[in-house]
């Protein structure tokens, strides 16, 4: 079960100035060659101790302050950046043989973006985020859809929906963001925008 790619390569003369720019290059032609879901990524972090865990989520909006997704502060990503800030993102566009991998910092966005961004999702999702103690055990499915219901009832179709207070966004601002374009007998291109006092450096890394 193994691959063999022929795609094009990445070479540093084709790079952005930022990796910002860079990214949206490529997001733009993830979405242009049909990949399911381009804002789909993989969000990994670690507790106070150290123990890793990963799951996908969708990214939500990025700028030049990082990369934001939401969740409920209780789930298992949220207690873990709580006690250790640091995630890494994994963007998979694997009909191009492409990644794009982002490590950083995390911190929170404020009350006010994540309100807007509240409102822009379906009556449903709104109800949802309340419903749910995200990674929490839950006796059976019963106890969740009796939940939604009550909600539901509470707040009909076209009634505003208040933002969860354990509930909001995190931005992953970024230390470092490699490119990877997979090459024909495995030797890939990585390029690698790392975070400096003067901007970005661009290190080419081995396969």
């Amino acid at each position: 079960m193994r691959e063999h790619y022929r795609h094009a390569g990445l070479a540093e003369e084709q790079l952005a100035d930022d990796p910002y720019q860079q990214f949206t290059r490529w997001f733009h032609e993830a979405g242009e060659a049909g990949v399911a879901e381009p804002n789909a990524m993989v969000l990994s972090t670690a507790d106070a101790r150290g123990v890793p865990s990963a799951r996908t989520v969708l990214l939500k909006g990025y700028d030049r302050r990082g990369f934001v997704f939401f969740t409920n502060y209780g789930s298992r990503k949220g207690t873990d950046l709580a006690a250790n800030p640091n995630a890494a993102l994994l963007f998979p566009w694997i009909t191009l043989a492409r990644q794009v991998i982002v490590a950083g910092r995390v911190e929170k966005v404020g009350r006010d973006e994540t309100a807007a961004y509240f409102r822009t999702r379906p009556h449903g999702s709104q109800l949802g985020a309340w419903a749910s103690e995200q990674s929490s055990p839950v006796a059976d499915r019963e106890v969740l859809e009796q939940r939604y219901a009550d909600l539901a009832a509470r707040y009909p179709e076209g009634e505003g929906v208040p933002v969860p207070p354990f509930w909001g966004g995190y931005r992953v601002v970024p230390r470092s963001v490699e490119f990877w374009q997979g090459r024909e007998n495995r030797l890939h291109d990585r390029l690698r925008y790392v975070a400096t006092a003067d901007g970005w450096q661009v290190e080419r890394l081995f396969p």
